[in-house]
């Protein structure tokens, strides 16, 4: 790929970062009436004043108006970080029991006072974010306080990884799903993905030698637990002893993955943890590339067996496929890895950005045709993973260049 192809891919993604993206976040969720954030916004823009306020949305929230303060140092992305923390402070978090609650309603009260350690390792990561933002001493100390209850209560003494829900007081609760359509298991690779990249983005601002061991061990789950050697791809849910319980994979946590492990391997500063790590990612790419892209770019949602078994496009593995595949070109120097990601990102050009309504669909079928049913802004439908796209995009590219 040519300098010149780079430059304008580059200008492309910052582009739809700056000129795009940014202007709909900061202008079009704030709940002026009852404080914080939106709950929920139709594909078309319509605001649903009364909807649920999500802990994940909430998180996500924080973390991405903070990495957007560093990345321009614009006022109002600290503001609104300034924002979505207190309001997680204020009504997300448990005042009796420690940690966060799963769901609030409109005005503050809690919904779901669950502690789902997905959502806990969010909360992680956006505050490790916002005190690299400011550097204020109280989100640290947060951060520090979530990460002692996550190992206190989640943790598996026996089988190492971590159990997926405690109720409120942390006690070990009957149903552990994070969502309807999961499976009612003690252990994921969706939630040990993001127990990784928050403990990644903590070691940054805290590195302790209790924090470093759970990282380095967490890459190890990786690679002797969650990934397949006869598939390539990650496996979904597991029982407490890491038996698999299910054989389809998601080709966007595939790829995110990927990226996520080196990431902890870099913070790490580990050359064993980081040529472990950048060989399961290779390997996931590779899958990736090979399974799941189509020839336009379009990432497919799902697959087994080494067949696509869903292949309507969402915005989040179209997003995390275009970091995925330039860190294979990084990590290997195969060309073919940074040509995936330029068409992917094109793809997401032509069929995800919403010049009307602004933001990107959801979700879009084999046809290119978006789904109309699906939200712009709800629990699950946030920034985090098309602004993070860019940025990390925008880093990388200038790194190569």
């Amino acid at each position: 790929m040519s300098d010149e192809t780079l430059q304008q891919f580059n200008e492309s993604v910052r582009n739809e970062l700056e000129n795009h993206l940014i202007p709909f976040w900061h202008e079009r969720v704030i709940d002026a009436k009852h404080g914080g954030f939106i709950g929920q916004m139709s594909n078309e823009g319509k605001i649903d004043p009364q909807a649920p306020k999500g802990l994940i949305l909430n998180a996500r929230l924080l973390w991405t108006f903070s990495a957007l303060y560093r990345f321009n140092q614009d006022p109002h992305s600290l503001s609104l970080a300034q924002r979505a923390y207190d309001y997680l402070e204020d009504h997300f978090w448990d005042r009796d029991h420690g940690g966060t609650f799963w769901q609030v309603d409109f005005q503050g009260h809690a919904l779901d006072d669950t502690k789902k350690i997905y959502g806990q390792a969010f909360y992680v990561y956006a505050l490790a974010e916002y005190y690299q933002t400011l550097e204020d001493t109280s989100a640290l100390q947060r951060a520090k306080q979530m990460f002692d209850l996550i190992e206190a209560h989640s943790r598996d003494q026996t089988y190492d990884g971590y159990i997926e829900v405690c109720n409120r007081d942390w006690s070990a609760a009957d149903d552990l799903r994070l969502s309807e359509k999961d499976m009612d298991e003690k252990k994921s690779m969706n939630n040990h993905l993001h127990v990784l990249e928050a403990y990644t983005n903590l070691y940054r601002i805290w590195p302790g030698p209790q924090l470093r061991e759970r990282l380095r061990q967490l890459i190890d789950i990786f690679e002797q637990h969650i990934a397949d050697p006869a598939s390539g791809h990650l496996f979904h849910f597991f029982n407490e002893a890491w038996e698999p319980m299910s054989a389809n994979y998601t080709f966007g946590h595939d790829i995110e993955a990927s990226w996520l492990l080196c990431e902890a391997a870099e913070v790490l500063d580990d050359q064993n943890a980081m040529s472990q790590a950048q060989g399961l990612a290779r390997r996931l790419a590779l899958m990736t590339l090979n399974e799941g892209l189509d020839e336009d770019g379009g990432l497919c949602y799902e697959g087994e067996a080494g067949q696509v078994t869903d292949s309507n496009r969402e915005w989040w593995p179209q997003a995390e496929s275009v970091v995925g595949f330039i860190n294979a070109y990084e990590s290997s120097g195969d060309p073919s890895f940074l040509k995936a990601a330029q068409k992917a990102w094109a793809f997401i050009g032509k069929y995800f950005i919403d010049r009307h309504h602004g933001d990107w669909f959801w979700r879009i079928d084999p046809t290119g045709r978006p789904d109309p049913d699906e939200p712009k802004v709800s629990q699950w439908k946030g920034p985090y993973h098309s602004v993070r796209a860019c940025l990390e995009t925008i880093g990388r590219l200038t790194r190569i260049e």
